[in-house]
Parts: structure tokens; sequence; C-alpha cells
């Protein structure tokens, strides 16, 4: 078994994965600690929905990172997670490409992303 296919690369990718969306869901969506992301959100759904869809959103991002920290359904799981940052990432930077910090800083951050994610997916398959 190589390093990259180790159980300690399995434990710390899923802590990685499952903190990340735990984070970004709690921290910067529901507590708004990133206000910017609230910006975004009222770009895209309207300003009147701001506050209640990043607080969705934010649960939403919560519960992925609850499922990741499961272990279970890495695969589906993985797929779920892919969907969402594609089409979050998509949105933005069609809908709200200014308030971005970087638009390929951002894909090239979430590739990463899911590069892990997808390692820690396909690791469960293999004996």
């Amino acid at each position: 078994m190589t390093f990259l296919h180790s159980h300690t690369i399995e434990i710390i990718s899923q802590i990685v994965i499952g903190s990340v969306w735990l984070f970004h869901g709690l921290y910067s969506k529901i507590l708004n600690g990133i206000p910017r992301h609230q910006l975004i959100v009222g770009r895209i759904l309207g300003e009147r929905f701001a506050g209640f869809g990043t607080k969705i959103i934010g649960s939403l991002e919560i519960l992925l990172g609850l499922w990741a920290f499961t272990g279970l359904a890495r695969v589906e799981c993985a797929a779920v997670q892919t969907l969402a940052i594609v089409g979050m990432n998509t949105l933005e930077i069609i809908l709200a490409r200014e308030l971005l910090i970087s638009a390929i800083g951002m894909v090239i951050l979430n590739l990463s992303f899911l590069a892990v994610i997808w390692n820690w997916a396909l690791l469960a398959a293999k004996p």
C-alpha cells in the first residue's frame, strides 16, 4: 500500500473534506463570517432572498460535511459534492464574477479540492 492509498490519508482526507464544508456552511454562510458569500447569493437569487438563501445553502453545505464525516456512500457523496461545486462555481462566474476575488483562483482551488474528494471516494473501492 502506497502512502497516497494509506488509511491515514483516507482519514485525513475525510476530516479535511468534512471540515471545509462545515466551515463554509456554518461560518461563511450561516454566521455571515464572510459577508461576500451573501452578496454573491443575493446577486444570483435576488437581494430579497439573499439572507434566507445563504442560510439554506449553508445548511446544505453543513449536511454535505456531515455526510463526508460519516464516510458512507463515498462515491455518491463525491458526486453530490462535484455537482454542488460545479453548479455554484458556474453560477458565480456567470452572474457574480465581479464579486469574486479571483474566478480562475476559485476554479483551481475547487479542482484541487475535487481531486482530494475523488481520491478519498475511490479509496473506499480499493481493497
